[in-house]
């Protein structure tokens, strides 16, 4: 599963201070997985601002003269390279096929430079009843769309893959399109390897140094890229790429942030839409901080019915005692306590307070059937044995980092992505302290030592471009009817987000799942999937209301 980065606190006050929430999906896109990854063993000088540029025109699409080019292009769609994780993985590759698809850098001057985005097609299994294309987008930021379709086949198995080409990409500044480039390896290890300090002082001085020099990186390897790896551009690829292969209105699912993208595609293009699906939805108009306090009261909540959970239904297998009221502190007190007596791991790395954390909460995006086996799992190999890999591992997979200790693109495109989204005023000091105080009202676990302080800076206050885009509603005017998704347990995408996307658009419908986990697609919900699969193939919305437990 791709897994967003953001939830213990003080990883959480550097993402929001940097204007950065990533919001990848646990849709079961994934390669082997971080289980599989432990040990061998089965168990469970700051950059100086760019100015900011004159805003992109409203684009005309297929109309406009200058996109002629782009919008006529042919993809040569060939057998997809080797993956050998693919291969250790044991998935079937064999239908799928690789392309590219070449669109400008710039939309406002498109002959200036262009970029490839890399693609995979899966097929549709039955071409005689074939509608036409489903594109999918996992989340992110960041996320590989190309890797949610080849490692996450299973999910579109069926009538999916048997009526749809089903067509994954990597977006601009992701993946293998245009990646954005900031750190190598061992400079991401060192960087999540760091406690945040205790002391207010000390940790805002280590956020500030650490957002600096990141965002000088990015400006020296990047630079090129940064002002135009935003999702309206990215909305903007995704008409090309509807109308190159063949279709006249967008079919798309699109996964927590790709939930965002859809709706930025409704708002500019309504009129080639067709039947979009935005599940684990965000809401487009909420300020990012207030969506950083939703999400840390979202793995609260999740945290303590899983330590719940864990004492009344798996008191065989569970580390955290017997008392139900205790359980969730005492495993997030040994949490804490990692951070002066962390737990060396057989690769020689230490397990400190804030990996063994983002390992807990990668797991919390999972469902209660299987993931939280693998947390109660992970949890008892680190708090009975003194054994920190599988942890790790998990923290690993978050981070996108692979066995051999190479890092996905995915958390460099994720910065990039978000401050080119919306980059943050500062707070005021009353906006401030009622985030803090909510924090510790509502999530005391996981927000302890929070204070106003971590919050003073604007969001991407030193990234070398300063965007003018902002959170905003989206209404979707002339769209077709959309169908939003959402989880009642969902810890990154809190389900009041999809109400009020929901009552957003123009013309939409609501479709809830009730159940831990975020998102709905790939759970293996019969109801769900039965109303997607309906919605899609023939354009029947489910019921008003309508609830799959």
């Amino acid at each position: 599963m791709t897994i967003f980065r953001a939830a213990r606190p003080r990883v959480l006050l550097t993402a929001v201070a940097a204007g950065a929430l990533l919001l990848t999906s646990a849709c079961g896109a994934t390669a082997p997985t971080a289980q599989d990854q432990a040990s061998g063993t089965t168990a469970p000088a700051p950059a100086s601002p760019t100015a900011t540029p004159t805003p992109t025109p409203k684009p005309k699409g297929e109309a406009d003269p200058a996109l002629k080019a782009f919008y006529g292009q042919q993809i040569t769609w060939a057998d997809c390279p080797a993956d050998p994780k693919a291969e250790q993985a044991k998935i079937d590759t064999s239908g799928m096929q690789c392309g590219k698809l070449h669109v400008p850098l710039d939309y406002a001057d498109p002959a200036a430079d262009a970029i490839d985005l890399a693609l995979i097609r899966y097929r549709a299994g039955d071409q005689d009843k074939r509608i036409g294309s489903l594109m999918v987008n996992p989340g992110g930021p960041g996320a590989s769309g190309v890797e949610m379709v080849e490692y996450g086949a299973k999910d579109f198995a069926g009538t999916l893959h048997s009526r749809f080409d089903v067509i994954g990409f990597d977006p601009r500044g992701t993946g293998s399109s245009a990646p954005v480039v900031c750190y190598d390896d061992k400079q991401l290890d060192a960087v999540n390897q760091l406690d945040a300090p205790d002391d207010p002082a000390e940790r805002k001085a280590a956020q500030v140094k650490q957002s600096t020099d990141h965002a000088a990186a990015c400006q020296a390897k990047s630079g090129r890229l940064l002002p135009f790896v935003g999702t309206r551009n990215t909305a903007r690829d995704l008409d090309v790429l509807r109308a190159v292969v063949g279709d006249r209105k967008l079919n798309y699912l699109g996964i927590s942030y790709g939930t965002y993208l859809g709706a930025l595609y409704a708002e500019e293009f309504p009129q080639n839409t067709g039947r979009l699906i935005l599940d684990g939805a965000v809401d487009p108009a909420q300020d990012t901080l207030d969506h950083g306090v939703d999400q840390q009261v979202g793995f609260e909540k999740s945290f303590e019915r899983f330590a719940v959970d864990c004492v009344e239904n798996h008191a065989d297998e569970c580390p955290l005692g017997k008392d139900r009221n205790k359980a969730a502190k005492k495993a997030a007190d040994f949490l804490d306590g990692l951070h002066d007596h962390p737990l060396t791991t057989k690769d020689g790395r230490e397990l400190g307070r804030d990996m063994a954390w983002t390992g807990v909460i990668s797991l919390l995006y999972g469902d209660e059937k299987t993931s939280w086996q693998y947390l109660r799992n992970s949890l008892g190999w680190a708090m009975v044995r003194g054994k920190g890999d599988y942890l790790m591992a998990f923290a690993d997979d978050y981070n996108g980092r692979d066995q051999k200790g190479h890092y996905s693109p995915m958390d460099e495109a994720n910065r990039a992505i978000s401050c080119a989204d919306a980059a943050r005023p500062a707070p005021t000091p009353e906006h401030a302290q009622q985030a803090v105080d909510r924090l510790l009202a509502e999530a005391p676990l996981l927000s302890k030592g929070v204070t106003v302080a971590d919050y003073t800076e604007p969001g991407c206050a030193h990234w070398p471009f300063q965007t003018q885009e902002k959170p905003h509603p989206i209404r979707a005017e002339g769209a077709a009817p959309i169908l939003v998704v959402g989880t009642t347990g969902d810890p990154a995408t809190p389900y009041s987000s999809a109400e009020k996307l929901a009552k957003g658009f123009a013309r939409a419908t609501l479709l809830t799942r009730v159940g831990e986990g975020h998102g709905a697609f790939g759970k293996g919900n019969t109801c769900i999937d039965q109303a997607m699969d309906a919605y899609l193939t023939d354009g029947t919305l489910p019921a008003e209301g309508t609830r799959c437990g």
